[in-house]
């Protein structure tokens, strides 16, 4: 790796390769989020019922979940920089083959198929972000390349949704595609040629990524965005049915939270390299604040207009303590943990689909905010219990490597 892998984050070269990068997730992020924004409109061209349509949701979160790690391993000495272009042309392709399916089950196929390469190219470029920059940046690294994510909350998801209602469904995985090419040429042309930030081949990879300590990680990873997403994946239906928000007015409370979400990931950045795993149990406690002022002023557009914000500045403020930590812990396993941290999120997010599904044909649109916040109470004590794993010892140093440091206060030990 060239001399940039040294500085900091404000560097003209790696800022331009960081913010090409964020702009992939852009693209990704949209992708797996504007969903929600025209689920109504899929159940009703398709004949099938809205909590059916909900799958769309879980089918791209385990093309993430399952595709993305099977796909890193099977590439694992690929060079970074044609990993994340290759990525891209299929996820393109994968959107556009969403645009022509005429059946439900096409459509289930298509979303797998992206979801797939959204988790490859999620951890690549995780992975590529903490190697451009000194290891007291890293943080910012990931804040900015997960910034794209929580920007296409802002951008993504309300203009997406916009014209699907305007053009149809198809119109929106059309303007995807289209975003997807842009990222793709950026790609090409700022970012630079890097070296894997783990060491060793798949074996030495897995034995690392796999550890106990980063499964514990995982495991509460998935608590905290499955909560999440069992409100989030219904809440379109949940601002008309139950608040009494219609037309583009949605797209506007859908943009406060994607405004909030966006301040909170950039900041969670800065944040994650002060002291992530406070972060993380700081985060969750604000998440149910949010959540619960959600379900209980679910009928004021004013006071939901609040909450929103306030779970929209800690949702997507967490992700990056969430994805150093699980990186950190990792050591020489980064590679492939950089993907199982996108793994583990989208676990979260198809379970957290599956049981709002499950919450909105028991209980109504009404209840679905009151099972999240059910499930974001149950997170805080493991958020809290993984502020005492222990990264590996910090292996020395080599080019294209990422460190192996802990990006908090925690203390090191050899995680044996």
């Amino acid at each position: 790796m060239s001399s940039a892998t040294a500085s900091g984050p404000g560097e003209t070269r790696n800022k331009l390769a960081l913010g090409a990068l964020g702009l992939g997730a852009f693209a990704i992020g949209t992708a797996e989020l504007v969903i929600v924004g025209v689920l109504n409109l899929i159940a009703d061209d398709l004949d099938v019922s809205l909590s059916t349509a909900g799958l769309l949701v879980t089918a791209y979160a385990l093309g993430i979940s399952i595709g993305g790690p099977i796909v890193t391993a099977a590439t694992i000495k690929v060079p970074r920089h044609t990993l994340l272009c290759g990525a891209l042309v299929v996820f393109v392709l994968g959107n556009l083959a969403a645009v022509f399916a005429g059946v439900f089950g096409l459509l289930v196929v298509a979303r797998v198929l992206c979801g797939a390469l959204h988790g490859l190219f999620l951890g690549a470029a995780s992975a590529v972000a903490t190697g451009l920059v000194a290891p007291e940046h890293r943080g910012q690294a990931v804040g900015l390349v997960f910034g794209g994510i929580s920007v296409s909350t802002v951008l993504g998801v309300p203009l997406g949704t916009l014209l699907g209602q305007n053009l149809g469904w198809q119109a929106t995985f059309a303007g995807v595609a289209v975003l997807g090419l842009i990222a793709l040429a950026v790609i090409m042309i700022w970012v630079p040629s890097v070296a894997s930030s783990g060491s060793g081949g798949l074996g030495s990879q897995v034995q690392h990524a796999f550890h106990p300590r980063v499964l514990a990680m995982l495991g509460a990873e998935v608590l905290l965005m499955g909560s999440q997403f069992i409100a989030f994946t219904y809440l379109a239906a949940f601002l008309e049915d139950v608040t009494g928000i219609k037309g583009a007015m949605v797209s506007v409370f859908l943009m406060i939270f994607g405004v909030f979400s966006a301040i909170g990931t950039f900041a969670g950045g800065r944040f994650a390299d002060i002291n992530a795993s406070r972060t993380l149990l700081v985060g969750n406690s604000v998440l149910i604040v949010g959540l619960l002022g959600l379900y209980f002023f679910r009928e004021s557009p004013p006071l939901v207009g609040v909450a929103l914000a306030v779970w929209g500045i800690v949702g997507f403020g967490v992700t990056p303590s969430l994805q150093l930590r699980v990186i950190s812990l990792a050591g020489e396993g980064a590679d492939l943990a950089a993907t199982l941290g996108a793994s583990a999120a989208n676990v979260g997010v198809a379970s957290g689909a599956a049981v709002g599904g499950w919450a909105l044909a028991s209980f109504g649109v009404d209840d679905v905010p009151l099972t999240a916040l059910v499930f974001a109470v149950l997170a805080l004590p493991a958020v809290w219990a993984t502020r005492f794993l222990k990264v590996p010892v910090a292996q020395a140093p080599v080019t294209g490597s990422a460190p192996a440091a802990a990006s908090d206060n925690t203390p090191v030990s050899t995680g044996s």
